[in-house]
Formats: C-alpha cells, sequence, structure tokens
C-alpha cells in the first residue's frame, strides 16, 4: 500500500509497505480522510530519538473497518469510524478516570506519533480507540478528532467561566480556532472575539459564528480592550490556539483578573508569571493558566455529536495522499486556512 511517512527526523516522502493486517483486539481501517496538524510539523522537527522513525504521520484519521482482530466486537467491516488518537497506559489514574490525555505512565504519544498513522491507505489501531461516526463525511470527521476535540476540552476546562454575556477571546482562528468559535457558538451564550493576523481567517471567524474581530498587531489590546472593558475586568476566558510571545502577550494583556487562560497552541512562546500586589503583574490576580492536552474520548463522543447534528463543520482544504508533503509545506507557510485534509 502507499503510505507517507517520515523516514528519517524532517523527511517526509511517500513510499510503498506492506499493508498491515490487524492482530487480537485490532481493526484493519481503509483510511478515507487524515487531517494534517500542526503537531505532524512538531514531529517533523524534533530532534532525532524523540519520536521513531520511520513512522507512517498523521493522527486525525477517519475511515471504514477492513477487518477486524481476535476478540474484537462491536465493530464490522462497512463501518465508518473516527479515531480517538492517544493510547495510554489504561492504569494509572489518570487513565482509570477517563483522562488518557493526562496519562502519567505513558509520554504523550499514540496513533501516528509513537506508532504507525494515517498517512496512508490502511492503517491498524486498537479497537477501543474508535469511535462511530454514522453518515458523517469522512473528510468532516477525521479532523473533528484533534482540530475539533482540543478546542472542545479547553472549553470544557473553562466552562464554569463561559457565563452568558461574558466575553471568551479566540487567538488564532486557524485549523483549531475556526472550530473552538463553533464551539462557543453552539455550546454557550458568550460574546466571541476572534484575533488573527490574517483578514481570511478573521472573515471564516465572522461567518462561522464570532462576534467580533480584530487584526492581530500591535494595537490589538487596546482595540480588545474597547470591546471586552479595561483592567481590571476584560475576557472572562482567553483561548490562545497559536502560542507564539506576540499571543501570550495579547492573551494576558486582556484577560480579566480572575479569569483563565488557556494556551492551546505549541508555539514555543514563554508566559511569564511573577506573583506581586503593588505593581502591574505579569498575569492578573487570581487568573488561572491551563495547558490542555487533547482531549478525552468521552470529549471527542460529544464533538462527533456536534458535527453530526451539523453544529461543528471543519473548513477544509483537500489533498491527495501524494500532495501530503505539499500539504504540510503550506501548513509550515501559513497558507492552509480551516484544516487541510488528507484523500488517500
Amino acid at each position: 500500500m502507499r503510505a507517507v511517512r517520515m523516514t528519517a527526523p524532517g523527511t517526509l516522502e511517500q513510499v510503498d509497505v506492506p499493508t498491515p493486517t490487524a492482530g487480537a483486539g485490532e481493526v484493519l481501517l481503509a483510511v478515507g480522510a487524515v487531517g494534517a496538524c500542526h503537531s505532524d510539523l512538531h514531529v517533523l522537527d524534533a530532534p532525532p530519538g524523540l519520536f521513531p522513525t520511520p513512522i507512517t504521520l498523521g493522527h486525525e484519521i477517519a475511515g471504514t473497518v477492513q477487518t477486524v482482530g481476535a476478540g474484537v466486537t462491536g465493530w464490522s467491516p462497512g463501518d465508518r469510524a473516527a479515531v480517538y488518537g492517544i493510547i495510554g497506559c489504561g492504569t494509572c489514574r489518570g487513565c482509570l478516570r477517563g483522562r488518557e490525555n493526562q496519562c502519567r505512565r505513558v509520554p504523550p504519544g499514540g496513533v501516528g506519533l509513537s506508532r504507525d498513522g494515517g498517512l496512508a491507505e490502511h492503517v491498524v489501531v486498537p479497537a477501543s480507540r474508535l469511535l462511530h461516526v454514522g453518515d458523517l463525511e469522512l473528510t468532516q470527521a477525521a479532523p473533528l478528532t484533534d482540530a475539533g476535540l482540543t478546542p472542545y476540552h479547553a472549553i470544557e476546562l473553562a466552562r464554569p467561566g463561559l457565563r452568558p454575556g461574558t466575553y471568551c477571546v479566540v487567538i488564532g482562528i486557524g485549523g483549531l480556532g475556526h472550530m473552538a468559535v463553533q464551539i462557543l457558538a453552539a455550546t454557550t451564550a458568550v460574546r466571541i472575539v476572534a484575533v488573527d493576523s490574517n483578514v481570511a481567517a478573521l472573515d471564516l471567524a465572522t461567518r462561522v459564528g464570532a462576534h467580533h474581530v480584530v487584526r492581530a498587531g500591535p494595537d490589538a489590546v487596546d482595540r480588545i480592550r474597547e470591546i471586552v472593558g479595561p483592567a481590571p475586568d476584560g475576557a472572562d476566558v482567553v483561548i490562545d490556539c497559536v502560542g507564539l510571545d506576540p499571543t501570550l502577550t495579547t492573551a494576558r494583556g486582556v484577560v480579566a483578573t480572575g479569569g483563565r487562560l488557556l494556551l492551546v497552541g505549541l508555539g514555543g512562546g514563554t508566559l511569564p508569571v511573577r506573583p506581586v500586589a503593588d505593581e502591574p503583574p505579569t498575569v492578573p490576580l487570581e487568573t488561572s493558566v491551563e495547558i490542555p492536552f487533547w482531549g478525552t474520548r468521552a470529549e471527542l463522543a460529544e464533538v462527533i455529536a456536534l458535527g453530526r447534528a451539523g453544529l461543528l463543520t471543519a473548513d477544509v482544504q483537500t489533498f491527495p495522499l501524494e500532495r501530503a508533503p505539499e500539504a504540510y509545506d503550506l501548513l509550515r507557510a501559513g497558507e492552509i486556512h480551516g484544516r487541510a485534509v488528507i484523500v488517500p
């Protein structure tokens, strides 16, 4: 079968490999769609030894069951499924509570990260990782597994602060950010402020439910403050889907005292935190800072339900498998709006 693999750190190429076989407890999935995620770029750019090579990338996967391994129940050939990519240890306190994204024994990994993923014609995954998607288009189902799940999880963490009439600022209207806006619009009554440097991204934010849009830049904090009010008031929740120094500066500059900062983007920026009371603090007093990671299987089921109800739709650009390296180049260059989806 054809597969796009990281054959060495930083090297992505299409190769022919044997079609895998489902073992006990596993399912062979005919891949229908795979989302291209910024996390894949982090894998490609990682130092040698941090991720296995060669490895087939792609952790946002949806497809059709081909064969089931011994002991698998609840799945039959022809069933359509989305893949929950995280594979925890299954026995630590986090996993036992259904929070495999907080596994305390296995470093962050899973399908497409520590074992072969979906940038191929077929992929083998544990049956426990699959969720039914019904008649949802596979090109829609695939992005829900991360681009939808990660902001949904972040919003769930911040749910107590998302009271009707309050403000939530979403910074970065890309693959995750445009989903965050829709999730907020569908599940809360907050006022949504979308921030991005790209006019097309802001237009997308308006189309999917943002009440206000602000162009990122030196005056972004002042412009957002005109909407959310002066300090110590401000946005009750700020979701940064970028994570660079400039976006983190904007985030801490507009959050209210007692608010929540959710650092979703893995851009590598630094958020200074200095507890003081006698001068302007780096982060307002009583403000919580959280770094969400992916989400839980239960949350993914809820995200899929939103998708099937028509309340959550990924803005996708599709590419055939052989153009996957090009899709990642465009993603790195910031030329993908919404989500790039590979269709084998």
